[in-house]
């Protein structure tokens, strides 16, 4: 179905040209779109005609055509005169109008194809048969983009303006909630990671600048056929997932970046409440005060080199090593040695994923 937004914005640019005040309205004479406030009196003709068997007619001072779909009665088109001039204007807008359902329909089939081939709903033999009917290209290098934000009261929504946004490209979108927004973009043979974080990057200015808010992408890997592309979505969507834990300072997130994070993601929540009480025996991490946690994220950054944290933290190297041999006494762990750092940052990185899905939970 064509919006409302659509056929008022055609039939003001016929009107433009044409010099023709013109109405699209319903078989039952409820209007649609419409040029001006014209159209009273032929709304009350609009029924009668559209039970007639004419697929035009000439009523009073006013002209009607029927614009069909596959058959089906779907709009009725007035146009205010009786001229030469607006019969040709009104048979060549019925014609535009009929052009706009067909693309219509056509785009929805292809949004209908997408969101089932995203979400695994399809066969093989369907995927390769619907992609040759659609003229979609089986074999294509193409990597899915999800893009989240925050609840608007925007007239126009983040899947709206990606439509305009990609329209007339090979890429597709579609949305499979309220506040997201899925790109599938098809990519050039010459096409490397960074392009496609360039790419992501333009997607997040463009919504920014369109009002947006909240908004954070994340993308999955590049796929070479049309039956892969579910896979680089539901990687997305774990990039996605995954960077609100780790990367919460990160808006635009790819899942090969993710590191050890996306397999913490994927813990059971008892096996991580073992882990944690065995490392920490029955001490809360939560017990480190500020001075602690900021050593240690700062001895982390700085790969284990005490003179370059030190530096870095504004204390001698004296008091640094009190720190770390005062942690160690707490937990066990030397963090100078690469095994316990290991154990230690991945231990932290367990409370943080542990602390995200209690508050998910609630």
């Amino acid at each position: 179905m064509i919006s409302n937004q659509v056929l008022q914005s055609t039939i003001d640019g016929i009107k433009e040209i044409s010099r023709v005040e013109l109405a699209v309205m319903e078989a039952e004479g409820r209007e649609v779109a419409s040029t001006a406030p014209l159209f009273e009196e032929a709304a009350e003709a609009v029924a009668g005609f559209a039970q007639s068997q004419a697929d035009s007619q000439e009523v009073g001072d006013f002209q009607f055509f029927k614009v069909f779909d596959e058959n089906q009665l779907e709009f009725v088109l007035v146009l205010k005169g009786a001229s030469d001039h607006s019969l040709m204007v009104g048979r060549m807008a019925a014609f535009q109008i009929k052009g706009l359902l067909n693309a219509s329909k056509e785009r929805y089939d292809k949004d209908s194809f997408i969101k089932n081939l995203l979400l695994d709903n399809l066969l093989l033999v369907d995927i390769y048969g619907r992609s040759k009917k659609l003229h979609i290209p089986a074999e294509a290098p193409r990597v899915a983009v999800l893009i989240e934000v925050a609840p608007t009261e925007e007239e126009a929504g983040v899947l709206e303006l990606m439509q305009a946004y990609v329209s007339g490209t090979s890429d597709f979108v579609t949305s499979l909630d309220e506040n997201s927004a899925v790109v599938v973009r098809e990519l050039g043979d010459s096409s490397a990671q960074k392009d496609i974080s360039k790419a992501a990057g333009v997607y997040e200015k463009y919504l920014e600048r369109s009002g947006m808010k909240g908004i954070r992408i994340a993308y999955g890997t590049v796929v070479e056929e049309l039956k892969e592309v579910s896979r680089s979505y539901k990687e997305a969507k774990m990039a996605l997932d995954v960077s609100k834990i780790f990367f919460e300072d990160r808006t635009v997130v790819a899942y090969n970046e993710l590191g050890i994070g996306r397999l913490i993601y994927q813990l059971p929540i008892p096996l991580c409440r073992m882990f944690i009480s065995e490392i920490f025996k029955g001490m809360n991490p939560d017990e480190f005060d500020d001075e602690t946690i900021t050593t240690i994220n700062k001895f982390f950054e700085n790969s284990l080199n005490v003179s370059e944290t030190s530096r870095q933290l504004f204390i001698h190297r004296n008091t640094l090593v009190y720190r770390l041999d005062k942690l160690l006494k707490m937990t066990g762990l030397d963090l100078r040695v690469f095994e316990d750092a290991i154990t230690f940052k991945i231990a932290l990185m367990v409370v943080k994923y542990m602390k995200y899905m209690e508050s998910y939970e609630y």
